[in-house]
């Protein structure tokens, strides 16, 4: 298999997981997530906004390397000049 196509699966699942872990971040308060994921609190009863954002941020910019990654390459011929 090649590698640029075990590349773009790779890209694709870590953003679908970040997407989803920003999801958690919002419907989730601080004090409730699992303690070994970043933003965990005691003291904080709110959802972590500026940590979901991250996570979408990342998740989109994976999804758009795939995207992009997976295109047709145009030809180098010379074109018409």
């Amino acid at each position: 298999m090649n590698t640029k196509k075990i590349l773009i699966g790779v890209a694709v699942i870590a953003g679908l997981a970040s997407i989803g872990m920003a999801v958690y971040y919002w419907i989730t308060p601080a004090d409730m997530l699992p303690a070994y994921v970043p933003g965990y609190t005691l003291a904080k009863t709110t959802p972590h906004m500026k940590h979901g954002i991250a996570a979408l941020v990342v998740g989109l910019g994976l999804l758009i390397y795939a995207w992009f990654a997976s295109g047709k390459k145009k030809g180098t011929d010379g074109g018409a000049a």
